[in-house]
């Protein structure tokens, strides 16, 4: 065992490594030159003169949020192997490469099937017709009959409730109970009473914000400091303020760099045709066109969904993810029905494509992606189904056994709200109330909270079901639903 001087050295050499290669590292640096020509600049006192010139002009804020951005991570043990990182369990990476098969398997074949290539250089004349209607895609209607998304939430549920754990034998345990949902694998989840201690911000006595009741600008945007932006949004986001506080948290900059890198990944879309754009328009078709909330936002999400297909950055969090990306494919995502759904909801916050952009993909590489690979983390997807159904089974034992009995197991019912981390069913407002909570918690278990509470809400109705459908319509309408509420009830007025 390591002590903890050491594991924060090895820290600190790890991140002052990652940041060694950023283009923040080159801007200091350029600065830190420019500075000593500045006639308060002394020979005898330079480390410190530079430090504090540097500091004056907010570059030591900037080195902070970066520092917290890295912390943010999962950082690598350097006695354990890299396939460590990425999953710590033998049969959850053996789990997610067996699915990762199937999903390739499924895409390649479509490729044959249709005679469309994984990726091909488009014609000039379609370049320059692209380039003309890059801000009205919407108005293209390309024959996609013949393409189907490579998988839906309903297909990966199935591979979650097969999942084993080969050391594990379930017969040993005590209680009959752990047979009672669909998801057989033992992971600690948090019940309610630690989760009253994380969430302790959310208790029945502190003040939700969720109204736009602060019209100045509040000090932590004036500070521009990540962490403490964090903090304050674990209480809900002025919706005036919100843009600016999820940027600040995710340490999504607008700088010029960015720009030109969102204007690399457009001249990449407009270039060359990949497979997967299909699967993009389809989904988009399929999905957000036909929502009442987000169908405006359409031309933004093939912008956005596009330039991310290309963007070799996103392999960086294949280190960390317990999915490996397929070599013949740009990034690594394949997108599946539902997809642009990670999206839709940030349109409402950001109106330029590069910021809209360089948001939707810090969210993805930090939390999205957990929501469709295989892992043990807690944040991770086989953890939220677990930790959703023994919220569900320990406070709601009756309803549970009842909509077991009658077939209408509730993690069939609510695995679509979470894959999707509620986008799509919960009311926008309610939705992005909900997003404050997971940037401020550097969390995904507040998904699981409110998937059991929602379940809690309607209890009454669901006692009186007697099938799947009709189980499912009593859920089927959650636009009408506040979210804190529900959270804060169930979480702080439950009774132990």
């Amino acid at each position: 065992m390591m002590d903890e001087d050491t594991e924060l050295s090895l820290t600190i050499a790890q991140i002052i490594q990652r940041l060694k290669g950023s283009h923040l590292h080159s801007q200091l640096e350029r600065h830190a030159k420019e500075c000593l020509h500045q006639p308060e600049i002394k020979l005898e006192s330079l480390k410190e003169d530079v430090r504090s010139f540097l500091k004056t002009a907010g570059w030591e804020r900037k080195l902070q949020n970066a520092v917290y951005r890295e912390l943010q991570v999962p950082l690598s043990h350097p006695a354990a192997p890299p396939e460590h990182l990425k999953e710590p369990l033998a049969y959850m990476r053996t789990a997610q490469a067996s699915w990762e098969k199937r999903v390739l398997k499924s895409l390649n074949s479509m490729s044959t099937e249709l005679g469309v290539p994984l990726a091909r250089k488009r014609p000039a004349e379609v370049q320059m017709e692209l380039t003309h209607k890059w801000n009205e895609m919407g108005t293209d209607e390309p024959d996609l009959s013949r393409f189907r998304p490579v998988y839906a939430p309903k297909d990966f549920l199935e591979v979650l409730i097969g999942l084993r754990n080969p050391n594990h034998d379930s017969r040993e345990d005590v209680s009959a109970r752990s047979h009672w949902g669909l998801i057989q694998v033992p992971l600690n989840v948090q019940d309610i009473p630690q989760l009253r201690q994380t969430y302790s911000e959310l208790n029945l006595s502190t003040g939700q914000l969720g109204i736009d009741d602060h019209a100045h600008i509040h000090p932590v945007i004036v500070e521009q400091d990540s962490a403490a932006a964090q903090q304050y949004s674990r209480q809900g986001c002025p919706t005036g303020l919100r843009a600016d506080l999820w940027a600040l948290i995710l340490n999504s900059t607008n700088q010029p760099q960015d720009v030109m890198h969102y204007e690399q990944l457009k001249a990449g879309v407009i270039h060359h045709d990949l497979l997967v754009d299909n699967l993009i328009y389809k989904d988009v078709k399929l999905t957000a066109s036909n929502d009442d909330y987000y169908f405006v936002f359409e031309d933004f999400l093939y912008q956005v969904l596009l330039c991310f297909s290309r963007d070799t950055a996103v392999l960086e969090h294949f280190k960390y993810n317990s999915a490996t990306p397929p070599k013949s494919y740009i990034q690594g995502v394949i997108p599946f029905h539902g997809f642009s759904m990670y999206v839709a909801p940030l349109c409402f916050l950001y109106n330029e494509p590069s910021k809209l952009y360089s948001v939707f993909r810090e969210m993805y590489i930090r939390h999205f992606f957990r929501l469709h690979s295989i892992s043990s983390s807690p944040s991770g997807i086989v953890s939220l189904c677990l930790q959703f159904e023994q919220l569900l089974q320990t406070h709601l034992p009756q309803l549970f056994y009842h909509l077991r009995q009658i077939g209408a197991q509730p993690l069939r019912i609510a695995f679509k709200w979470m894959v999707r981390a509620f986008s799509g069913y919960l009311s926008t407002d309610q939705l992005l109330l909900l997003w404050d909570r997971i940037l401020g918690y550097d969390s995904l278990e507040v998904i699981a909270v409110l998937a059991a509470a929602v379940f809690a809400f309607r209890a009454e109705n669901l006692m009186e079901v007697t099938s799947l459908a009709s189980a499912e319509a009593v859920l089927a309408d959650l636009s009408t639903l506040k979210v804190m509420p529900l959270i804060q009830i169930f979480l702080f007025a439950t009774a132990i």
